[in-house]
């Protein structure tokens, strides 16, 4: 398996943690992925709902939860590879993305729309200028275009790295519903689209950009086609759910366990405006019917939440089972969270992801030496 190197910074493994909020992925997961040489992911989103003083939840408790998840990881994983995934659409962006940067993490994903201008909290020079490798997510060839667009003309800089989330990740989904229920583009076609824009700015600013691709990457076989696809490395985030060191609580993780078939992976409309994925249960059943749930709005954490109006808050809910309390809230999954058995150690996951990466390779290559003429 072909390292991943992104400018200065080299990855042993091309495997990506994927930040999982609200609570998922933290210290204990991202510092043992980073230990096992690929990318660990603190997930920025929600993470107050850890760290509330006095039961409430707050912009301070946000940063200050924040801080100390990085402090944790870098304690567990000195030499380890740390990252962090921080949504746009949270009201805190930032200064999240501030304290992403002071901390010296090692590189951000930034998501939940298109990242077209500078964190207010950073000086242009800082920005940059950074050491911290900055990677926009996207879902299609066209929003790769318009954001190197612009990072070329305002910044004269381009993004590190490139991160393709397709139609079958988990979580808040960069697609419309209905597009998400019909046919919508394969990966590996947003991968070849990608790349075809990503090289006249290559050639531009005489550098390479890395693609990392996720949505619906299970198994090493998998990493292997999206590779082979041309993606230089993957991102993976329920796959790494169900193991002992992910942060939630056992019982959000035997929820994967327990959807058994592809039917038991919903699609959800979101209180933010944004199609979801997530493991179905009674309490999304509830919604479905039009109940409510109760809202108590400490502030106003997401841009786009009217509180007033929405079924439930969704920073809860997520929070609710991220702590074991499924009545009460529900997982978000990719569409392959059904395949999950039992519970594993980062490090079983890995050895199996590497395992099943070449056998992969090597079949492929016995298949292309039967067609090769002598």
């Amino acid at each position: 398996m072909k390292s991943l190197t992104i400018g200065d910074l080299k990855v042993r493994i091309p495997i990506v943690q994927g930040g999982m909020g609200v609570g998922v992925s933290l210290s204990k997961l991202s510092s043992a992925v980073a230990e096992e040489g690929g990318i660990g992911v603190i997930s920025a989103t929600g993470i107050g709902m850890n760290y509330k003083s006095k039961g409430k939840y707050s912009k301070n408790a946000n940063l200050n939860g924040f801080r100390e998840e990085i402090r944790k990881s870098r304690k567990l994983s000195p030499n380890g590879i740390i990252g962090a995934n921080i949504m746009l659409a949270v009201t805190d962006f930032d200064d999240l993305f501030k304290v992403a940067s002071d901390e010296g993490l090692d590189i951000v994903f930034v998501g939940a729309g298109l990242f077209l201008k500078k964190p207010e909290t950073l000086t242009t020079d800082e920005f940059i200028n950074s050491k911290m490798k900055i990677v926009p997510k996207i879902s299609s060839a066209r929003a790769a275009e318009l954001t190197f667009k612009v990072w070329a003309n305002k910044f004269g800089r381009l993004p590190d790295a490139i991160a393709i989330e397709g139609a079958k990740a988990g979580g808040h989904l960069g697609f419309k519903k209905e597009d998400l229920a019909g046919k919508t583009q394969s990966l590996r076609t947003i991968i070849r689209e990608t790349k075809a824009v990503l090289y006249k700015y290559e050639k531009m600013f005489s550098v390479k950009i890395p693609i990392i691709a996720g949505g619906g990457v299970y198994e090493g076989k998998d990493i292997y086609n999206i590779m082979k696809a041309g993606a230089d490395a993957v991102k993976m985030g329920t796959r790494f759910v169900t193991t002992h060191e992910c942060d939630a609580d056992i019982k959000f993780k035997t929820e994967y366990i327990s959807a058994s078939e592809k039917k038991d992976i919903v699609l959800i409309d979101s209180p933010v405006g944004l199609p979801g994925r997530a493991v179905n249960n009674d309490f999304l059943r509830a919604v479905s019917k039009g109940e409510k749930k109760p809202v108590k709005c400490d502030w106003q954490c997401l841009k786009s939440c009217k509180y007033k109006e929405v079924p439930y808050c969704i920073a809860e809910a997520l929070f609710n089972a991220a702590q074991g309390d499924m009545d009460n809230g529900f997982a978000f999954a990719g569409t392959t969270a059904y395949k999950a058995t039992e519970i594993q150690s980062v490090k079983e996951v890995f050895r199996e992801l590497v395992s099943g990466y070449k056998k992969a390779e090597i079949s492929d290559r016995k298949l292309e030496s039967v067609f090769v003429p002598a």
